[in-house]
């Protein structure tokens, strides 16, 4: 009987470390192939967010490290620099509206020179499908609202949902992620106008992560 057991721990054993470097060799040789995706799609998002007639140069490759608890993280955030001819003509941020009704919501906001979004995505969200999922241009075209707007000090106010005497539309029995959607964009937004200087004056670099 013991040696039944035993034999049967042994045979668990080898089957858990064949188990772990199957997964371990899978991951090791689809590495490349999911980052050549995760490349390609963060591409897209970016050449949606940034008209492809305001730039010249790779959007993924001209990317800085941020890091400041105005993005609604204490993790670097990255920003990508769009450039004409050498001459910068957007910044598209990403950044956490940490105040989703089921968790953090991951964006990113492009600001051209002079303070105008040209913009807005979600990129990562856990929000419940059939309500507050409408923040995501799958679902709706809600987060298309934000594109040619600007955050200024005469219309500080209209940076709310309606609900809340502001300009833009919530969701129907669904208000809290909407309403955390415009926050994070207006923070944003003010992070990019307050410090584009300093964000165009970084050296280049994400080390090959890109949010």
């Amino acid at each position: 009987m013991l040696n039944a057991i035993r034999k049967n721990g042994v045979v668990l054993a080898i089957f858990a470390c064949a188990s772990t470097g199957l997964v371990a060799l899978t991951q090791y040789l689809t590495k490349d192939q999911i980052q050549v995706q995760e490349q390609k799609q963060l591409l897209s998002v970016l050449n949606q967010v940034i008209p492809q007639e305001m730039h010249d140069n790779v959007l993924y490759e001209a990317c800085t490290l941020v890091q400041d608890p105005a993005l609604g993280t204490e993790t670097p955030m990255p920003a990508y620099i769009a450039t004409l001819q050498g001459q910068p003509t957007a910044i598209a941020l990403e950044a956490i509206a940490p105040d989703g009704y089921n968790g953090a919501i991951k964006i990113i906001v492009a600001v051209k020179q002079d303070g105008t979004i040209t913009g807005t995505r979600v990129l990562s969200h856990q929000e419940t499908p059939g309500l507050g999922d409408k923040i995501d241009l799958r679902v709706s075209d809600w987060i298309l609202s934000f594109a040619g707007k600007q955050v200024t000090e005469d219309n500080q106010a209209s940076w709310h949902v309606r609900k809340d005497g502001g300009q833009f539309d919530q969701f129907t029995g669904a208000t809290i992620t909407p309403r955390a959607v415009v926050k994070s964009v207006k923070r944003t937004v003010d992070y990019i106008n307050q410090n584009r200087e300093q964000l165009l004056a970084q050296p280049r670099g994400c080390g090959g992560s890109h949010g």
